[in-house]
């Protein structure tokens, strides 16, 4: 049985390695609080990952490597994960008279059914989550499978980059770790709250009940459209484009010429998605909304969108009840930090998960 999901271990450090850029969260855990020891947010080019898929180890391993550099301090083990998309799941229902490694056997016959690749081909991993409401005699197990290579890569650019590749989560995982950190206490058991994840290729909403994500679409739009218009119109390099919008600093012309479009798109985008959430058969609207990824950034996206759709819309920042490590510019932090929410939710990864 390949472990998808690897050993656990109480310090980890999350690295989101996504289509423009990798960013690693360092955190340490005293007693259930969280501290945020360092991070980074390192550019990549844009050929190295390509709709969530690794394209260039080496390009990213150096990115990886760099992100560790710029964290500074030693690092403990690295979680990444796979995207969504590139998941299977199921639950199955199992006698709870099987064995440990009976049990390991009956997962992959199981999963044999419903898996369209060679078992060979395949990384697998399963939980218990306990016994079945009609059948006390029987445990319900969550089967999580994935391509071996999407979880090899990822290993090859961790380890590539003298870090220790320990865990490999599914990034929707991870956001519902970080949701906890984002709700606080505001959690309504029944009320229902949305992030939507306005990343550089795609725009991800996923809705959640009780801490637990009920409804995820994505569809194909981000903030490349807006860096690839501006590189090509002025010739700034994207990496620079893209840090220039996290600062607001590309100059008013280009605001209004481009920026400010955009953030109106932006925003229509994020109604459209919304309709087909409430067009799936949940009545009920969203509470609130949070806004997260590297577009997240760009002054005044939450206010339009707020605008836009009727619901309170928040920029994400999972740090704010955090402690936060004197040696980082918390201004910073607080521009950077809708960025860091996938590669927060990876290191907050708990021992017994």
């Amino acid at each position: 049985m390949f472990a998808l999901f690897g050993k656990k271990e109480s310090s980890l450090v999350g690295v989101d390695i996504g289509s423009s850029s990798v960013k690693l969260v360092a955190l340490s855990n005293n007693a259930g609080q969280f501290s945020l020891d360092a991070y980074a947010i390192i550019p990549m080019p844009p050929a190295a990952v390509i709709d969530g898929n690794v394209q260039d180890v080496g390009q990213v391993s150096d990115a990886v490597e760099r992100a560790a550099k710029v964290a500074g301090g030693s690092l403990g083990g690295v979680v990444v994960a796979v995207p969504s998309s590139a998941v299977i799941s199921k639950h199955i229902e199992l006698s709870n008279a099987f064995s440990e490694l009976e049990l390991e056997e009956q997962v992959k016959l199981e999963a044999d059914q419903f898996i369209p690749y060679p078992l060979e081909e395949v990384a697998i991993d399963f939980e218990v989550t306990g016994p079945t409401v009609h059948n006390a005699d029987l445990n319900q197990i969550l089967v999580v499978a994935c391509r071996r290579g999407d979880v090899e890569l990822r290993e090859d650019a961790v380890n590539g980059a003298g870090l220790r590749c320990e865990v490999v989560d599914v990034d929707t995982y991870a956001v519902e770790r970080a949701f906890a950190e984002l709700e606080g206490e505001e959690t309504d058991e029944e009320s229902l709250v949305g992030i939507v994840d306005v990343g550089a290729a795609t725009l991800t909403l996923n809705v959640f009940r009780a801490g637990e994500i009920v409804y995820n679409r994505e569809q194909a739009f981000g903030g490349n459209e807006l860096t690839n218009s501006i590189h090509q119109h002025y010739g700034i390099p994207l990496n620079e484009v893209e840090q220039k919008l996290r600062q607001d600093n590309l100059g008013t012309e280009i605001q209004q010429l481009f920026v400010l479009p955009f953030r109106s798109t932006v925003a229509q985008q994020v109604s459209r998605a919304l309709q087909f959430f409430y067009s799936s058969g949940v009545h009920s609207e969203l509470q609130r909304l949070y806004v997260m990824g590297g577009t997240a950034a760009i002054k005044g996206l939450a206010e339009q969108i707020e605008q836009e759709i009727g619901v309170k819309t928040v920029t994400a920042n999972p740090f704010e009840q955090m402690n936060v490590n004197a040696k980082i510019n918390r201004a910073r932090l607080n521009v950077d930090a809708p960025t860091l929410v996938k590669a927060c939710g990876l290191a907050m990864r708990p021992t017994g998960d």
